[in-house]
């Protein structure tokens, strides 16, 4: 939310430089995210001045150019190259100085003025048109001004640019009541006079506003009081729809508004100014003069003011006439009720509703306006009769209306303040400090809240509307806090602890300790949001976790793996010319079982604890001493197998299965006593094309609370080394793509039960080269025997009847040992 400080200035003295203000207002709970310098016209006119045109000839050399001499209030005047079919001598004109920036109404970009020999004759400065200095779109000419404008005065000051200071405010959802310049000079004026300055806030008056006749009376009805607990109107003719005063137009540009019209910027104006949204409708359009709030029916179509098409609800509220929609209530327009440069006529409208219809209907429809923003989170539904005359007095004086019928205002249940009692002993005990109750009563007052009665102890409060927030004695002693000040709470020098027995091993420590091994390796953490795309998951797929109110689309599902996430960060990296990545991520991962019977519908819902692990690009960077390597399934698997040597895991004893499926081409996926410990494979192709990525990514996911069970389990035990040497022998198979790499594991331990140690695959292809149907593995065998030294005989035998038992049971052809 952005706050004008020289808006703010108009309903409270200030006696505070902006950046002193910024640290008030983060004081007392408005966090100022960032302060940004406004000029009316960018860059503020800096270097350009108003200079006297002493002397004008045509240029020797061009005759389209001519040669100025003009007095800048220098010592001495410059000469200028004009080509301008205006300029001449005795003129007054504003003149851009040698250095001068400018940035012309048609361009983002700005450019230098320079000193520079034009068809050989010497230029020093710029005569300026209008559309040159930013200040309109005219290029017909130089600007010509006034004589009474004195050589070498500043051109801002002539032009009365303004300039201010702009408030980037982090709004929490409770403060809505500060989501308007009035709402937070509110909380300047308190802050004020609570550090015993004479303050006060200066609001509007609307006494003038009267009814000048009768002429365009509109029949309202509200049919679901549930969702518009009022609504306020008023008509208004004769006006005349032009552009806004230059004022207006700054007011709304030093808050990023684009002003439009008189009228619109009026009702934008009234929105930043008191934070109620107004709606002006081109009464013309009404049909039959009646204004209806009410929903439509489920799947009615309503074109909005951006032109497209959207499917209505059942619980979308609407403002409509005798015949159809106009508007979505308090969200958007429709595309043939707003004002127009023909508009003689408007119904205006100032309502509140209700702030989940509104929410529900923003989010359904993806829609976020500053109108929505406010009524989602809350109105004062007391606003809206002084918001009305406020904005008609405007129009009145800015548009040449005449209010042509009274206020209807339609209040069946008028919103009670709310009543809250506070103890004095409370206030102490929350904030740790006892505060003297006259300071207590001044704090409440100057924001507003009216003290009831005073009783033994504590304050009977009555709360306005407008602080949706404040409902409870916590929330007026938080109140109390922010205004006298958080800085003025000293701190004990006591400290109190509590000490807790850790469950061993710390989770906490287990994981720091495995992040330190993985970026000591080389990768980088990273957190991706455990909200995640529809379009990621197969929609058929029961397991995942829906969101029921999505925020969007793309945050409508609950992940059930990182790879999602390591995706978006490698394309989101791979994109800024960084393609060899490593990446690792801890995060918590999402279930649903519907089949799942309980009487609690939460229980059919689980959540695992994951690490993953993202390789993709060269492994090790080309340099003199190493060439360039691109990663592969080795290297994923050697980096996983680190991270279980690390926590004590023997994986020679899981069960070891190959996949394919929709997230991997290949992969391998280890299993203890039927728990899934890690899948590891290279990400198939279908799944780096749905993110755009042009190069193979190798993943591996670990179900962290299965590997933190086996890890409690590990004791470190000492073992002698073997007193007889290990030998290793490689084998290449040519196999059926049905086989999978753990029934050749099985089978080849049951047939070399006494000296096969180790097996590891260390390759697969299953490229063009290679017969359809068919995959080739190059798998490696330890072998020893711990009574003896094995001899070549006894490890040809052995082999031998590992690879028979290979072709035999399995169909595999042996392509070499």
């Amino acid at each position: 939310m952005k706050i004008s400080y020289n808006w703010l200035k108009d309903y409270v003295d200030i006696p505070f430089k902006p950046s002193e203000l910024g640290e008030i207002l983060t004081n007392t709970g408005l966090e100022v995210e960032g302060i940004e310098e406004f000029e009316s016209v960018k860059g503020g006119l800096k270097d350009v001045v108003i200079g006297k045109v002493l002397s004008c000839k045509k240029h020797p050399n061009a005759h389209k150019l001519s040669i100025a001499v003009v007095d800048i209030g220098d010592e001495e005047p410059v000469q200028i190259v004009c080509g301008a079919p205006n300029v001449a001598s005795g003129q007054t004109v504003p003149v851009a100085k040698e250095g001068a920036t400018l940035f012309p109404a048609d361009s983002t970009e700005g450019f230098q003025i320079k000193k520079a020999k034009i068809r050989g004759e010497l230029s020093t400065g710029m005569i300026c048109a209008e559309d040159e200095l930013g200040l309109g779109n005219k290029h017909d000419g130089i600007m010509v001004l006034d004589d009474n404008a004195l050589a070498g005065s500043p051109a801002s000051d002539y032009f009365n640019i303004e300039k201010d200071t702009v408030f980037e405010i982090g709004l929490t959802p409770n403060r809505i009541d500060a989501a308007s310049h009035i709402g937070t000079a509110r909380d300047i004026m308190a802050y004020l006079k609570h550090d015993g300055q004479n303050a006060e806030l200066r609001i509007p008056p609307i006494d003038s506003f009267k009814q000048d006749n009768n002429s365009l009376p509109v029949e309202v009805s509200v049919e679901n009081p549930e969702a518009c607990p009022r609504y306020s109107g008023i008509t208004l003719t004769s006006l005349k729809v032009r552009k806004s005063p230059e004022w207006l137009q700054n007011r709304l540009k030093s808050i990023g508004l684009v002003p439009i019209n008189n009228i619109v910027d009026i009702t934008n104006f009234i929105l930043h100014e008191a934070g109620q949204p107004l709606h002006a409708f081109d009464a013309d359009k009404i049909s039959g003069n009646k204004v209806i709030v009410r929903t439509m029916p489920e799947n009615t179509d309503f074109v909005t003011l951006d032109e497209k098409e959207r499917t209505l609800t059942s619980n979308d509220l609407m403002i409509c006439n005798a015949k159809e929609g106009m508007c979505i209530a308090g969200v958007f327009g429709g595309i043939d009720s707003g004002v127009t440069e023909n508009t003689t006529r408007i119904f205006l409208e100032s309502a509140c509703f209700d702030p989940v219809f509104i929410r529900r209907t923003a989010k359904h429809h993806q829609l976020n306006t500053d109108a929505s923003f406010r009524f989602e989170r809350g109105t004062d539904p007391n606003l809206t009769v002084y918001a009305l005359k406020r904005a008609a007095l405007m129009m009145k004086e800015l548009a040449g209306a005449k209010v042509s019928s009274g206020i209807i205002d339609i209040y069946p249940e008028p919103v009670p303040d709310t009543s809250v009692e506070i103890s004095f002993k409370n206030v102490t005990r929350l904030i740790g400090k006892t505060i003297k109750e006259e300071t207590i009563e001044s704090i409440l007052e100057s924001l507003g809240i009216e003290i009831k009665e005073r009783f033994e102890g504590g304050l009977s409060l009555l709360v306005p509307p407008y602080r949706v927030d404040v409902t409870r004695e916590a929330d007026v002693i938080e109140e109390i806090l922010r205004i006298y000040g958080y800085n003025n709470i000293e701190f004990n020098e006591r400290l109190n602890s509590t000490l807790s027995y850790i469950e061993k091993p710390d989770p906490e420590k287990v994981v720091n300790t495995v992040s330190d091994l993985l970026s000591s390796n080389g990768f980088r953490e990273i957190k991706s949001n455990s909200l995640t795309r529809e379009a990621y998951f197969d929609e058929k797929d029961s397991s995942v976790v829906k969101i029921l109110n999505a925020l969007s689309q793309d945050l409508s599902r609950m992940r059930k793996s990182l790879l999602p996430g390591g995706l978006e960060a490698l394309i989101y990296n791979i994109n800024r010319k960084r393609n060899d990545l490593k990446f690792y991520e801890f995060g918590n991962c999402y279930f649903h079982d519907p089949g799942k019977k309980t009487d609690n519908p939460l229980n059919s819902y689980s959540e695992e604890f994951h690490l993953g692990i993202f390789l993709t690009g060269s492994y090790t960077l080309k340099n003199w001493t190493s060439v360039d390597e691109e990663v592969s399934y080795y290297h994923l698997k050697a980096i996983t197998e680190m991270v279980f040597s690390k926590l004590g895991i023997d994986l020679s004893n899981s069960d070891i299965r190959e996949v394919t499926n929709e997230s991997y081409d290949q992969a391998l996926e280890y299993s203890v006593n039927k728990s899934h410990l890690v899948t590891l494979g290279r990400v198939s192709k279908k799944m780096v094309q749905l993110f755009d990525i042009k190069q193979d990514v190798y993943a591996a996911e670990i179900n962290w609370d299965t590997a933190l069970k086996l890890h409690k389990k590990n004791r470190v035990t000492f073992t002698p080394l073997p007193k007889f040497p290990e030998v290793k022998r490689d084998l290449s198979l040519m196999l059926d793509t049905g086989i999978r790499y753990e029934q050749l594991r099985n089978l080849a331990f049951l047939t070399e039960k006494k000296i096969l140690r180790k097996m590891d695959l260390f390759d697969i292809y299953d490229g063009e080269k290679i017969e359809k149907g068919k995959k080739s593995y190059a798998i490696s065998f330890v072998l020893m025997d711990e009574e003896k030294t094995l001899t070549d005989k006894q490890i040809d035998k052995a082999m031998m009847r590992i690879s028979k038992a290979f072709e035999k049971e399995l169909g595999a052809v042996v392509r070499g040992a």
